[in-house]
């Protein structure tokens, strides 16, 4: 048994303490674990209509508490307000779409004729209580994501979510069960990192899906695969944004500064790498730091702001070293790479140029709005230069040549998802997850909803 403790919120814009939550002690967690079993026998008996109904007020229950949501986001993460407010509603969004196809993709296949005689039946069960360990980035999305799509599939669902964002949590099980969700069919566990492996233990717990670091995946996976849980994996990631020789650079800068610089630059799926070929170089960094430059940072409940803090001070100060390290190895900044002195957990947007492998900039994910700009010789190059790097999660295109871009994402991008001539984080009938170190799975639409079903077959003989 642990010594009963507290985790904390603290606001990043200001850097005060917002509000303390009592940890619970592995007692209390376990048993909240069996709650959560006992609400999933009940709820795997609804029919696919009646979850349906629920996931559909709770899409409206999301969708009216917009403002308020968002507010509590913008306190705990320091997410721009209007982006918390678009961050709710793709969550309603979500709700809507899982309830209306959610019914179809779990509906009984067509009874088939088996080889040696006879009829089999293919039926998708649900499997019991799913662990969800989530980060703060979009507190509320994160959660939404795989939580409706394993509520419509009929299981349970716990939620270890990011201690920053503790209120977050705590608002998403409310929202839910006002909208009449079950009591403890989805439970939020206030637990340390220690207790989070036993819950992984738990019997009751049948599958595992977390988004994190690449570290943190391989932990939660040697756990959960020494227990035998499916796990569902969506790590981190350096996307690599192409600017191809025939790219409108317009279009490609605009987008670009919107991709790097969206959710404080705190997003999986962010451009952060752009790979642009020589004939357009100089004229792509030129204009992109120009627009980077002019990035307002400051205080994210005020509308003229562009960007606000990193969530915490000590990923911050994490960013920072990573940006000095890559100067020391031969990267130039352009603009931003320093700490303002004031209040608040901020960092400027910044453009590194002169970047190349060896450097954090080229290696590894800077999450923060930080821009690392590469020098390919032509497309083939750059695509080249894509594809070298241990992760897999996004990336992009930039091309006046739509079927050529299309064969290039096809054939030779190694990532699980490609943005053409654009930037975008997620759309709910798209499946959603990566490849490499970027982690396995799907998320969203058909995809997301059957990665923990029992795809069931009865066969009726002869």
């Amino acid at each position: 048994m642990i010594e009963q403790d507290v985790m904390k919120t603290v606001n990043p814009t200001t850097g005060k303490p917002l509000k303390e939550y009592s940890l619970m002690t592995n007692e209390e967690a376990s048993a909240a674990v069996k709650r959560c079993h006992d609400a999933f026998v009940d709820w795997k008996k609804k029919s696919l209509e009646e979850r349906a109904e629920v996931i559909k007020a709770i899409g409206k229950n999301l969708a009216a508490s917009k403002k308020e949501f968002a507010q509590l986001m913008t306190n705990e993460m320091g997410k721009l307000r209007s982006q918390g407010e678009q961050e709710i509603e793709l969550c309603a969004k979500i709700c809507e779409h899982t309830a209306e196809s959610g019914s179809k993709e779990l509906q009984n296949e067509p009874e088939r004729e088996l080889p040696g005689g006879g009829r089999g039946i293919i039926k998708y069960s649900p499997i019991g209580v799913v662990y969800g360990i989530q980060p703060w980035n979009f507190p509320a999305y994160q959660v939404i994501r795989y939580a409706i799509a394993n509520l419509m599939a009929g299981n349970g669902v716990l939620l270890k979510h990011a201690e920053s964002v503790t209120g977050s949590a705590i608002k998403v099980k409310e929202v839910f069960e006002e909208a009449g969700l079950p009591k403890d069919l989805f439970t939020v566990l206030l637990i340390n990192h220690d207790q989070s492996d036993e819950i992984i233990k738990n019997d009751f717990v049948r599958g595992v899906t977390l988004t994190g670091s690449s570290k943190a995946g391989r932990h939660v996976a040697k756990v959960a695969g020494e227990n035998l849980k499916k796990t569902v994996l969506e790590l981190g990631s350096n996307d690599a944004y192409l600017v191809l020789d025939d790219a409108d650079l317009e279009t490609a800068v605009d987008w670009s500064v919107k991709g790097r610089i969206y959710n404080n630059g705190e997003t999986c799926v962010a451009a952060k790498r752009f790979v642009v070929t020589e004939k357009n170089y100089d004229k792509f960094l030129e204009a992109f730091t120009e627009k980077m430059s002019k990035i307002k940072f400051g205080n994210p409940n005020d509308e003229d702001t562009q960007l606000g803090p990193i969530v915490r001070e000590d990923l911050r100060d994490k960013l920072h070293e990573q940006v000095e390290e890559s100067v020391k190895k031969g990267a130039k900044v352009l603009c931003g790479g320093g700490i303002p002195e004031q209040d608040g957990f901020f960092y400027p947007a910044t453009v590194l140029a002169n970047v190349e492998p060896g450097q954090p900039a080229y290696d590894d994910e800077l999450f923060g709005p930080v821009a690392s700009v590469i020098k390919a010789k032509d497309d083939e190059d750059a695509m080249r230069i894509a594809n070298d790097s241990r992760f897999g999660l996004g990336g992009g295109i930039f091309s006046k040549n739509e079927k050529y871009a299309i064969e290039l994402a096809e054939k030779h991008f190694d990532t699980g998802m490609v943005f053409i001539n654009g930037f975008d984080v997620a759309q709910p009938n798209m499946p959603f997850g990566g490849v490499k170190n970027s982690g396995y799975g799907r998320e969203h639409g058909g995809f997301g909803i059957k990665e923990f079903v029992n795809a069931k077959a009865i066969n009726i003989l002869k």
